[in-house]
């Protein structure tokens, strides 16, 4: 009889819960918790990132629009254009270069023959735009440049020093507002510091031979990037807006080591240089042993 109750008492668990399991039960609830907070966390960054780009891709859409219509590029030249229309064009352009020329006087556009690079839709690089628009003006077509140019009279000329076929791959990279953040520098404790991530500015630690180039806002907000000819000059950075001062830098972990003038898009004047240097001395950046090249 002993063994029978024994034998009944086991068909069931009388084990009670040890705290190992409590403690089991509380964990994978807190990982499954953690991990829907993590997937939200991702779907919410993912909806976010997407829309920068949303963003940025409707300001250059837009930005193209406009600049498409106003430059004549691409419309029926044969439509009749009123004068308030050729005037409204004419304050376009105006603008796209003179950005920033109201917040401080002594602030350098772009130097003429970049003109036609930052008013051209494409934003074809402004030294190959210029060596056709010398073509156009020996001759008298009686037609816009850059109508001329791609659809008119002069849209089969081909100059040796520049086939069409460079100056169609050389479009120069114009940055939007959003783009524009992740070029921008200041300076912390006297050494030149990655706004976004915080880095220090290294111009060392790109390809071999590879040129840093810089200008400043008349916002004084400093951008820095390299050069890639015939993709991204100093035009890149305000997308053609004037600036208080352009150059080239070499840096080394935040140290300023060397700073130029030169610039081919600004030509910036030796006043220009010494604002920047004014500029950098007062942000406690230490300019002994810098060299400096007008």
């Amino acid at each position: 009889m002993e063994l029978q109750d024994q034998s009944h008492l086991s068909d069931y668990d009388t084990t009670a819960p040890t705290s190992h399991d409590h403690g089991s039960t509380t964990s994978s609830t807190a990982a499954l918790k953690l991990q829907k907070v993590y997937k939200s966390y991702r779907t919410r960054r993912k909806l976010a990132d997407s829309a920068v780009v949303v963003e940025e891709l409707w300001w250059q859409a837009l930005d193209f629009a406009r600049l498409n219509h106003s430059t004549i590029s691409f419309f029926d030249y044969v439509k009749n254009e009123t004068a308030a229309s050729r005037w409204s064009r004419i304050r376009l352009n105006a603008s796209r270069v003179g950005k920033g020329l109201s917040k401080d006087a002594r602030a350098q556009k772009l130097a003429f023959q970049h003109w036609i690079e930052a008013i051209d839709p494409r934003h074809r690089y402004g030294h190959n735009l210029n060596l056709y628009y010398e073509e156009w003006c020996k001759g008298d077509a009686g037609q816009p440049f850059f109508y001329w140019l791609d659809v008119g009279d002069g849209k089969e000329v081909e100059l040796k020093q520049c086939p069409r076929s460079r100056l169609r791959c050389e479009c120069i990279r114009y940055l939007g507002p959003q783009e524009r953040e992740h070029y921008e520098y200041i300076i912390v404790e006297g050494t030149i510091v990655h706004k976004l991530s915080g880095d220090l500015l290294d111009t060392n630690g790109g390809l071999e031979g590879s040129k840093w180039i810089f200008v400043m806002s008349t916002s004084k907000r400093l951008y820095a990037g390299q050069k890639k000819k015939g993709s991204f000059h100093h035009s890149s950075f305000l997308a053609g807006g004037a600036t208080l001062a352009a150059g080239r830098l070499m840096v080394e972990g935040g140290k300023l080591r060397s700073v130029s003038a030169y610039s081919g898009h600004y030509r910036p004047t030796d006043g220009n240089l010494s604002s920047f240097l004014v500029f950098l001395k007062e942000h406690g950046v230490n300019l002994d042993g810098v060299q400096v090249c007008s």
